[in-house]
């Protein structure tokens, strides 16, 4: 029960650590709550929606009742699993923006930007170029991390980049290379059929190494002596234990549970502490504030040809799907389904897209109910930086009670405004011929929605979360007081502490999180150990008229 280094949390970016923390010849444990991800529901790609519903790899939590979206309470899963959200999520791989990263140093992330995170994403991948195009010299040829495409062979795929071209926006061969804006063909964590998460790639690897163990167990807060973090406290069998931390403990819990580990190991807003009977180690304001999400609606479409997933949405179409991936790992049960992409500007004057799309050759909720229209096809969308800003912060002081979690969503104007431009600007998109012979009619919204007034209706009704919760532990400067880690992500005001996932993001990624978590686990562990990759001199993309022109 003692290492060099003691990580809380076997998800994105704590399985990337103990990958290199081991590999580097450092001895590791791994803190992780939740159990193991063997078996078809979790491994089989197309099964997406089962994990993330299952308490059994969810820790379950709720948003709190959210103003905005009238009062709405939503689901915020995060994996309670071996290889974390990356276990459960939707497996969908984006980088982020080159312009997210810029922002992130210019607030204070020094040598966070870009051309200094490149390197790392290129370093955890092994890009499977499958002749659909893109940009290899971008991209890493020999991580751990295994990034494919779907087959992309339903005509509604190539129908829905084709309309983003009739639409004036551009195509892109690879939004994870030069050029992210445009239209184009999506990228998966999948390898061989199966999900590729974390735990896959990263931390079943690195237990093969005689200086790397997982420990089972609740971690119930940082033990501290003297302002240093010496070990972590877990509970396991009903008996509570200490990890000690010969280095330095690193938490990597998620941006709900890293925050709520801070404050329950007295490090965070004093006053807030103090209402919890919590002694203080280190005041620091910016514990659990700043919290950020994606927000999506479902723009559904009804189908005018039976050739949408909706033919094997039936018991025996699903035995089917699902014999063909149990026997042979491939199929409709070896993808996400989510093929094609799209990432826009919602108006002119924003210099990189502010809205991305997941197309999906069905329509369906996150949970798998489909509607009753039977075949059509779906566009998720929304904004991809929203003002909004919520907080995590404590119930009690009982580690094992959820944290009170508050979005704030769609709590400024500007979220009204964005999330109008991306109803519009959909609507326009599957109005192109590209997308005539297969659209019937608008299932959601629906045709007779169309004032500001009616569309924001729809969307404080329908709007859903895209579980891309972050920025709970913001980097940024030492003499920032907002900020929580400083650039080599140590907590500001104690000794031998490290915070590194998604919590510690100054401001949420284009796209979704798991990639951009995974770089963060890559990165920290060389700033761990003292060392860097050289930064890069690749010139990203950005549209040349994007001060006067929206497309």
């Amino acid at each position: 029960m003692q290492a060099d280094y003691v990580i809380v949390g076997a998800g994105s970016a704590g399985c990337a650590m103990a990958y290199r923390l081991s590999e580097a010849g450092k001895s590791v444990l791994v803190i992780e709550h939740g159990g193991t991800d063997a078996g078809p529901l979790i491994q089989m790609p197309a099964a997406l929606s089962y994990p993330m519903n299952m308490r059994t790899y969810d820790w379950g939590y709720l948003s709190a009742p959210e103003p905005g979206l009238g009062g709405r309470q939503l689901v915020c899963p995060r994996g309670k699993v071996v290889g974390g959200s990356s276990s459960i999520n939707g497996m969908v791989y984006v980088r982020g923006h080159a312009g997210d990263y810029e922002h992130w140093a210019e607030s204070g992330a020094t040598g966070w930007n870009y051309a200094d995170v490149l390197p790392y994403f290129k370093r955890m991948e092994h890009w499977h170029e499958s002749g659909q195009g893109g940009d290899p010299e971008w991209r890493g040829k020999d991580g751990p991390l295994h990034v494919s495409r779907g087959p992309r062979d339903n005509p509604l795929h190539a129908a829905f980049v084709n309309a983003g071209r009739q639409a004036g926006y551009p195509v892109t061969q690879d939004y994870n290379g030069h050029q992210q804006e445009g239209f184009g063909p999506m990228d998966m964590t999948v390898y061989k059929g199966r999900r590729w998460s974390a735990a896959n790639a990263y931390l079943k690897p690195a237990l093969k190494r005689e200086n790397c163990d997982l420990v089972r167990g609740l971690a119930r807060r940082v033990v501290m002596e003297n302002g240093r973090a010496v070990g972590v406290e877990i509970e396991r069998g009903g008996q509570v234990q200490v990890v000690r931390a010969n280095a330095e403990v690193i938490l990597a819990a998620s941006s709900i549970n890293s925050p709520k580990l801070l404050m329950l190991s007295g490090i965070g807003p004093a006053e807030h502490l103090a209402e919890h009977g919590i002694d203080v180690v280190a005041d620091r304001a910016g514990v659990g504030q700043n919290l950020q999400d994606h927000l999506e609606v479902y723009m559904q479409m009804a189908c005018t040809q039976p050739i949408t997933l909706y033919k094997y949405f039936n018991l025996l179409g699903k035995a089917m799907v699902g014999a063909k991936w149990l026997f042979a790992k491939k199929g409709l049960g070896a993808s996400n389904q989510f093929e094609s992409a799209g990432f826009i500007r919602s108006r002119a004057g924003i210099k990189y897209p502010d809205i991305q799309y997941h197309f999906l050759p069905i329509a369906v909720r996150y949970d798998g109910q489909a509607p009753a229209e039977g075949h059509g096809f779906q566009a998720h969308v929304g904004p991809m930086r929203s003002p909004s800003r919520g907080a995590v912060t404590l119930n009690s002081s009982d580690p094992k009670e959820a944290p009170h979690i508050f979005f704030n969503y769609m709590s400024t104007e500007q979220d009204w405004i964005d999330f109008r431009a991306c109803l519009r600007l959909t609507r326009e998109i599957f109005a192109q011929d590209a997308m005539k012979p297969y659209l019937k009619h608008e299932i959601q919204p629906g045709d007779a929605l169309q004032s500001d007034d009616e569309l924001d209706g729809f969307i404080r009704q329908h709007a859903e979360s895209a579980y891309h919760p972050c920025g709970t532990c913001k980097m940024g400067a030492v003499d920032d007081p907002t900020a929580v880690v400083d650039p080599e992500c140590r907590v500001i005001g104690v000794e031998g502490l490290r915070v590194a996932d998604s919590s510690i993001f100054p401001r949420i990624t284009n796209g979704n999180l798991n990639g951009p978590s995974i770089m963060t686990g890559e990165k920290a562990s060389d700033h761990i150990l003292g060392r860097r990759l050289p930064s890069s001199n690749a010139e990203p993309w950005f549209h040349p008229q994007w001060e006067t022109q929206q497309r």
